[in-house]
């Protein structure tokens, strides 16, 4: 027996994972970079055989990686963790800067940058782990890192499909996105509607989503949002 909510005791963070061919710039959400080895100093990160980044890496063998910090908006989140860089200019809604090898990382709600080249790829299964050595490495700011268990308990986030985490959308089910004015009233509070995605709050519509809505962060349908009250 296997209980999949066992995985989430298991600590980690959250980090911005990079990488470039060419002109074309790639970026994602992770939680499963650690460092492996000190000398050299090497770290280790698993990704999703279906990303772009990852593509990205297989062919220039490195990528950056940020370590994000706890004031980090889940717009940001929302923004590497649930869209494609093969169709989405992540890195132009934010700020950046390159690395020594001109690959971009994100210099906002970071609080250290690492670049690495890839020294050896092994098959996971979903995921490819790559594993490389720190080529540069640079604090960025002060301040307490992202936890996974505080973007889930805190910033209310959830775990993308692609995530080498993501347990068959263990996370409970979103409440009915159908309210009424008159319980607006009631409660005396504002009606919102909040992403159970990437955890954009919508508050224009008190009483409910229109049927064709999709949030402006992560794409995510009506019916992945729940009731809340401001």
């Amino acid at each position: 027996m296997i209980d999949r909510k066992a995985f989430r005791t298991l600590s980690s963070g959250l980090y911005l994972i990079s990488a470039r061919v060419g002109d074309k710039v790639c970026g994602c959400v992770v939680n499963t970079l650690v460092q492996v080895a000190s000398e050299p100093a090497t770290l280790a990160v698993s990704l999703n055989k279906e990303n772009a980044t990852t593509a990205s890496i297989l062919e220039s063998g490195r990528f950056a990686a940020v370590v994000l910090s706890q004031d980090a908006p889940m717009e940001l989140i929302g923004t590497f963790g649930f869209h494609t860089s093969a169709d989405t200019d992540k890195f132009a809604l934010c700020e950046h800067a390159e690395d020594g090898t001109h690959i971009p990382y994100v210099t906002e709600h970071g609080l250290a940058r690492f670049s690495v080249a890839v020294t050896e790829t092994v098959d996971v299964g979903s995921h490819y782990l790559f594993v490389g050595v720190v080529e540069e490495a640079e604090v960025l700011s002060a301040g307490d890192p992202l936890t996974y268990a505080y973007y889930h308990a805190v910033k209310g986030g959830k775990t993308p499909p692609k995530a080498a985490t993501y347990n068959g959308g263990d996370e409970a089910a979103p409440a009915s996105v159908e309210a009424t004015a008159a319980g607006e009233a009631a409660t005396g509070k504002k009606i919102a509607w909040r992403c159970t995605i990437c955890g954009f709050i919508e508050e224009g519509y008190p009483d409910g989503l229109p049927a064709d809505y999709m949030c402006p962060i992560c794409g995510a349908t009506r019916d992945m949002f729940e009731r809340i009250e401001l």
